[in-house]
């Protein structure tokens, strides 16, 4: 099964989206954004950019675990992966988000 975004509203009324994978575990996590049309501008964003190597950043957060940021052409992030127990689990982690970035599937949770 394919991967798709879903679209849902903070508490504070803000909007984010998650990529999953065809096995509904989170692959991406989004910015918060102030409307849902901005959220939806950042799902397109993805959609777009996923395919592309040299959008993903390969880091190490403090606890020296391997996390990734997917970012535009202008260098903005996009989204951000979860941490992963090794730079090998990490790269399995932008392969998805490769292989299901494209999704055109988008659920909205917010309605």
């Amino acid at each position: 099964m394919a991967g798709w975004f879903e679209v849902t509203q903070a508490s504070d009324g803000q909007y984010r989206f998650v990529l999953k994978a065809g096995n509904a575990e989170t692959i991406l996590n989004s910015e918060l954004y102030k409307t849902k049309a901005a959220a939806l501008n950042g799902i397109a964003s993805v959609q777009k950019n996923s395919p592309d190597d040299v959008r993903y950043e390969r880091l190490t957060s403090k606890n020296e675990k391997p996390y990734f940021n997917l970012k535009a052409a202008n260098h903005q992030v996009i989204g951000t992966s979860q941490l992963y127990a090794s730079e090998q689990s990490r790269e399995k982690g932008i392969e998805s988000v490769k292989k299901n970035g494209p999704s055109e599937t988008i659920k909205d949770l917010t309605v």
